[in-house]
């Protein structure tokens, strides 16, 4: 983790911090952008009670306070992507749940998919990693990852489609 890890009292200082650390998710001692990822799926949940467009709209605010919030939040620990802000995770999650639906198999797909390309950081997600700091850099590059999970999503399901297996 990049940084010196953040407290709980860290996490209710500012309503930044709370949102930035993915409502706690982000004081996981191991692997927390995991665990980060992982409170998308209740929230997918709450969402999509609210329609496709109710969903939509509250990950587009969503992604909106973490830009503010994982800036906060990264000024307060001095560290401008630290490991802790895991809100990138659980937004740029949350678009990849929209798209591949909420059965259990879709959910774990994808949630495999999204954390392999958010740790690899294929181009262009590792170059606005490093190059662009503050909190949208902090939300694109998981932007990006979430696009390659996409993509990997379709084509893992026509190529299962293809040999007849379901997805």
């Amino acid at each position: 983790m990049k940084g010196t890890p953040p407290t709980a009292a860290f996490l209710v200082r500012h309503p930044a911090h709370f949102i930035a650390l993915g409502f706690g998710a982000g004081l996981a001692p191991v692997a927390p952008g995991t665990f980060g990822t992982a409170v998308a799926i209740p929230l997918a949940f709450l969402l999509a009670r609210a329609g496709d467009a109710g969903y939509a709209i509250g990950t587009l605010l969503l992604f909106a306070a973490g830009v503010w919030a994982s800036s906060v939040t990264a000024r307060d620990l001095g560290v401008p992507d630290h490991g802790a802000i895991v809100i990138d995770e659980v937004a740029a999650f949350l678009a990849v749940l929209f798209f591949t639906g909420l059965a259990p198999q879709s959910i774990v797909l994808a949630f495999l998919l999204f954390r392999f390309f958010d740790v690899v950081k294929l181009p262009p997600a590792r170059a606005i990693d490093r190059a662009w700091h503050g909190g949208l850099g902090t939300m694109l590059d998981d932007a990006v990852a979430a696009g390659y999970a996409l993509v990997a999503f379709a084509l893992l399901v026509r190529a299962a489609a293809a040999l007849g297996v379901a997805l």
